[in-house]
């Protein structure tokens, strides 16, 4: 049996872990230290398959990139999800304090229309284009237009998206491009 992380489950519920990477996504295929990490971070268990495409210098997933649908087959907007703990906290913390509207006031709309419009061409692109079925929609954390999720957008920009969203919460968190996932944590104002 498959379970949503793409690993082959044995007898007993033992994790085989797949050789190579996980087709139609970037990033590494996860070890099974990476899929009990990923759903320490959701406090669930990853509901689709998935990859790391940055890690913390620790080696620890920093941001996972989803497959564009889960393991039921619901489709999943969301391609990239930070999972770093100390990141997820600090933009937490951000959106608490009305991040969401402060970053929608100072980001020029038609750059953010752009980011949804490639954001979503990246994710549609992993798609065969014969899959029957509902597909997922919407750019940056699934919404079409505005900010839904820091959290998200942050994701694509650690990734080296191009995100005037995601560079005005790195900003806000003292987050400078190049740094490691763990330099980021660590200016994040834990």
């Amino acid at each position: 049996m498959t379970d949503p992380s793409g690993l082959e489950r044995g007898r007993g519920g033992d994790a085989q872990v797949p050789s190579g990477k996980v087709p139609d996504l970037p990033g590494e295929a996860p070890s099974r230290a990476d899929v009990d990490a990923v759903e320490a971070s959701l406090g669930r268990p990853p509901a689709g398959r998935f990859t790391v495409v940055v890690r913390d210098e620790g080696g620890a997933p920093a941001v996972i990139a989803n497959d564009a649908f889960l393991a039921d087959g619901t489709p999943m907007p969301t391609r990239f999800w930070l999972v770093d703990p100390v990141l997820h906290d600090a933009v937490s913390r951000l959106e608490s304090t009305g991040g969401v509207r402060q970053a929608e006031r100072a980001v020029d709309p038609a750059l953010l229309a752009d980011a949804h419009a490639r954001y979503a061409d990246e994710r549609d692109r992993s798609i065969p284009p014969d899959r029957p079925g509902p597909r997922p929609s919407g750019g940056v954390g699934g919404t079409r237009q505005g900010v839904k999720c820091l959290h998200a957008h942050l994701a694509w920009w650690l990734v080296g998206g191009d995100d005037p969203v995601g560079a005005w919460t790195a900003a806000r968190l003292g987050i400078t491009p190049g740094a490691s996932a763990s330099e980021h944590g660590a200016n994040a104002g834990r």
